[in-house]
C-alpha cells in the first residue's frame, strides 16, 4: 500500500496518508495511457472545417462554350473540380472526431496516471485547504510553500475561493475530483490534492 506525506498550506509535514493500491498502487500501461490521451484530444476537436463541392461554388451556371466545333475539350460549367475557383472535391465537411473508449480501459488508464505520479513523488496532499474569500496572493503563497509552480490542483468539491483564486495562476489548473481526467494529469508536473479529494477518488474509481 502507497504512502505519502500529508502537507498542510504552510508547506510543513504533518503525517503520512496511506493511498489505496488498487487505485494509487496499479501497475502502469502506457498504451492504455495513449488511448486515453488521444481518445480525449480528438473528442476535443471542433470538426467545423468545411470546403465547397462544385454544387455549393458560386456562379458557373452557363455552358462556357458550345459542346462542338470549338476544338477544345467540352465543358459544362466553369465550376468543375480541374477549374480554377471550381469546387473541391472529397474535401474536409463538418464532422465528430470523438469516440469512447471502454469504461474499464478508461478506469485502467486513470488509475495508471495517479499511480505514475505517486511512482515519480509528484503528488502533494494537503490535510485541508479553505480560504477566506477569492485572493490570488493567498493562493500563490500557498504554492510557493509547497514549492509547487506547475500543477494540477484538485479539491473533493466545488470551491469557488479555491477556483477563482487558483485559475489565473500561470501553469495552475483547478479541478474538482470528479472532473479527474488522463490528459490534466500527465500535462501538469505535479498533482497537489487535498485530503478529502483522494476520498472522494478512491470512493468513485474503486
Amino acid at each position: 500500500m502507497p504512502t505519502v506525506a500529508l502537507y498542510n498550506t504552510s508547506g510543513e509535514q504533518v503525517g503520512e496518508l496511506a493511498l489505496s493500491e488498487e487505485i494509487f498502487g496499479a501497475e502502469v500501461n502506457e498504451s492504455v495511457l495513449h488511448d486515453a490521451v488521444v481518445a480525449q484530444l480528438a473528442s476535443r476537436r471542433l470538426g467545423t472545417h468545411d470546403t465547397k463541392t462544385r454544387g455549393e461554388v458560386s456562379g458557373g451556371g452557363r455552358k462556357p462554350w458550345r459542346q462542338k466545333g470549338t476544338g477544345r475539350a467540352r465543358a459544362g460549367t466553369t465550376r468543375s473540380p480541374i477549374w480554377r475557383s471550381g469546387g473541391i472535391v472529397f474535401g474536409p465537411h463538418p464532422r465528430d472526431y470523438s469516440y469512447s473508449l471502454p469504461k474499464k480501459v478508461r478506469r485502467l488508464a486513470l488509475k495508471s496516471a495517479l499511480s505514475a505520479k505517486v511512482n515519480d513523488g509528484d503528488i502533494l496532499v494537503l490535510d485541508s485547504l479553505t480560504l477566506e474569500g477569492p485572493k490570488t496572493k493567498d493562493m500563490v503563497k500557498i504554492l510557493g510553500a509547497l514549492k509547487v509552480d506547475d500543477a494540477l490542483l484538485v479539491t473533493a468539491g466545488k470551491d469557488e475561493a479555491v477556483e477563482k483564486s487558483a485559475r489565473n495562476i500561470p501553469n495552475i489548473k483547478p479541478l474538482v475530483a470528479n472532473g479527474l481526467n488522463v490528459y490534466d494529469l500527465l500535462a501538469y508536473d505535479k498533482l497537489v490534492i487535498t485530503k478529502d479529494a483522494v476520498a472522494r477518488v478512491e470512493e468513485v474509481f474503486a
